[in-house]
């Protein structure tokens, strides 16, 4: 089971390097399959990089202090 706590915690963590190029996440969902489900918002909302900024930032940080979780997705 995901720590809702502790996810929260390391999204304040990069939030402040997302908010720098006018961008924000925001915590939607833990999955039952321990998926995480996050919105980008401001400037990430439609821009070409959010998938890298997803996937090679938010997830890659996330998984490497809480393995338990599968995958970080974006959801409108």
């Amino acid at each position: 089971m995901i720590d809702k706590t502790k996810l929260a915690a390391i999204l304040e963590k990069v939030r402040p390097s997302i908010q720098a190029d006018g961008g924000d996440v925001e915590l939607v969902n833990i999955r039952d399959d321990d998926v995480v489900e996050v919105r980008l918002k401001g400037a990430c909302n439609g821009c070409p990089m959010a998938a890298l900024t997803l996937k090679a930032g938010i997830e890659r940080i996330i998984k490497e202090e809480m393995p338990e979780v599968a995958e970080v997705v974006s959801v409108q």
